[in-house]
């Protein structure tokens, strides 16, 4: 297959996470929300109260990364900082009212962006689409398991 090809799985697959990321970002924009963000509020609100180092691992990103965007939703009163009742070494992120408001927001944001994705398909075309790109990351994982340069581990994966 020509990989430069506009028609390449590679380039259309490229192309697929450019123009969903473009999408997202033009619904987020109307809620003050980063990219970034919404993910660590999915976790809050399913699990208040977790550590940053928690919270850092399921992101899959540094706690340097994981601190920086906390502080950003700290002044946008998205989050708060708490000291751990049992232990002043550990940070609690917990979500607050505002911050429950915009992920309720987000939520409805994030079904109608998978509703417009998968317009048109049948529910066993996504149940394939869902099988193949586990079986690519999969394949991914295990090659950065291998990864003999430490691109994978810098990168948290």
């Amino acid at each position: 297959m020509d990989l430069c090809s506009d028609e390449s799985v590679r380039n259309i697959f490229a192309e697929v996470m450019r123009l969903h990321f473009l999408r997202s970002y033009s619904l987020l924009e109307k809620t003050g929300v980063y990219p970034g963000q919404p993910p660590l509020l999915f976790l809050l609100n399913k699990q208040n109260g977790q550590s940053q180092k928690e919270l850092s691992d399921k992101l899959r990103v540094k706690p340097a990364t994981t601190n920086v965007m906390i502080k950003r939703m700290e002044k946008s009163e998205l989050v708060e900082r708490r000291q751990d009742e049992k232990d002043q070494r550990i940070s609690r992120i917990f979500i607050t009212e505002k911050g429950l408001e915009v992920c309720n927001t987000l939520i409805k944001i994030h079904e109608e962006i998978e509703k417009e994705c998968f317009a048109n398909f049948t529910n066993e075309e996504i149940i394939l689409m869902r099988r193949f790109l586990l079986q690519i990351r999969d394949n991914l994982l295990d090659v950065c398991k291998d990864d003999k340069f430490g691109c994978c581990e810098k990168n948290k994966i």
